[in-house]
């Protein structure tokens, strides 16, 4: 990692398409219809974490639904919420914390976030009747593996760039970020594609794929274009991984 007085060249704001987009989900979630900002983007998503379990434990309550697949999922994308929360309590992300219109926090709730809730009904609630393509007892051992792997990713990912950042501002191009350079991403994707494999139904794949290609492929865009303005991006980006080792 190099101290940002080095980065001298290279800047760019990033391709239309993506700053586009990232204007639009911006005024969704965070300016809707102006007027006072009164919530934090933090406490949108952290009320939707810390209630997961909950809810999905009042879900299994009201649909009598004591299955191992729905003990899995409760345990699954219950526990992320919460190790969620321990995240944010111990090194919260500057991103979340800026204020937003009580209808772009709505907004977040009822386009991303709440959808998420969707996967886990789906599937105690008897919709999704998922016929896996392994045995039951080998696929659940598969979408906990990547469920936690991701949950390691993503935290260790981002607790490397809040405490390095706090000690000197750069490109950070070791530890978590030496081979791939979104690793948190990553992590993301691996827990909620863990979720989606539970579920085993269409819908989580489209709610995915609009995640996923409208926010995170238009993030880590933007952020690409923001770390070429470094010396060292060139070499970095030539001996690294936009994603995944190997694939992409």
């Amino acid at each position: 990692m190099k101290h940002a007085k080095h980065a001298t060249v290279g800047t760019s704001a990033g391709p239309a398409w993506a700053l586009g987009m990232r204007s639009l989900t911006h005024y969704l979630s965070q300016d809707c219809l102006g007027g006072p900002r009164p919530w934090r983007a933090a406490w949108v998503i952290n009320f939707q974490k810390a209630g997961t379990f909950f809810f999905m434990a009042l879900l299994m309550w009201i649909y009598q639904n004591n299955t191992p697949a729905a003990w899995v999922y409760l345990a699954l994308h219950g526990s992320y919420g919460l190790v969620w929360i321990l995240k944010d309590v111990a090194f919260p992300d500057p991103n979340w914390q800026k204020k937003v219109t009580v209808l772009g926090g709505i907004n977040s709730f009822l386009f991303v976030l709440g959808w998420y809730w969707v996967f886990g009904w789906l599937l105690i609630s008897g919709t999704s009747q998922p016929a896996y393509p392994l045995p039951d007892y080998a696929w659940f051992c598969l979408c906990i593996t990547l469920c936690l792997m991701g949950c390691v990713l993503m935290i260790a990912a981002d607790a490397q760039k809040f405490f390095t950042l706090r000690v000197k501002r750069g490109l950070i191009t070791d530890g978590m970020h030496r081979y791939i350079r979104h690793p948190n991403y990553l992590g993301e994707m691996m827990i909620y594609g863990s979720l989606a494999m539970l579920v085993w139904h269409w819908l989580p794949v489209v709610v995915l794929a609009w995640v996923w290609l409208g926010v995170f492929a238009v993030n880590m865009v933007l952020k690409e274009a923001s770390m070429a303005r470094y010396p060292e991006w060139a070499a970095y980006k030539k001996r690294t991984w936009w994603l995944i080792p190997f694939v992409l």
